[in-house]
């Protein structure tokens, strides 16, 4: 299966909160994993952040840090190309969606995933509109 993972979704891998042992199932079914290029940025700050706040200790940050980019060295890195900048628009002026969440959405478009995965209930609802196989990991 062709998996196409948002960073929220896959930061449940490196924060244990609710959605992240459906995420852990999720990924254990993939054949294939690719994520925007932003992705990495994203989990790292959001990581730092958590540290900033105490949240982490400086062991934590680093555990996940090393973790995230063990992770990602196999994976597909999905590029922003204009293809990818035109879908984001269109799925921006159709959806209520956050720039960053619309581009990693158009690139699971592009590279034509099985499944895509996030844990951003307004981004699930615009990858359902988009046709795409999607699963929410979290709350709803």
């Amino acid at each position: 299966m062709k998996l196409a993972v948002d960073s929220s979704a896959l930061a449940k891998r490196y924060v244990k909160e609710i959605g992240s042992s459906q995420l852990y199932q999720v990924l254990q079914n993939a054949t294939e994993l690719a994520l925007c290029v932003i992705l990495v940025p994203e989990i790292i700050s959001s990581l730092n952040r958590r540290k900033r706040e105490g949240f982490f200790s400086l062991e934590d940050y680093q555990l996940a840090k090393k973790q995230l980019l063990n992770d990602v060295r196999d994976a597909t890195i999905l590029q922003i190309t204009p293809s990818v900048v035109l879908r984001s628009i269109k799925l921006l002026e159709a959806n209520i969606l956050r720039a960053m969440d619309a581009f990693h959405l158009a690139c699971a478009l592009e590279w034509q995933a099985d499944l895509f995965v996030t844990s951003d209930k307004k981004q699930f609802e615009a990858a359902v509109n988009a046709g795409i196989s999607s699963e929410f990991v979290g709350q709803q």
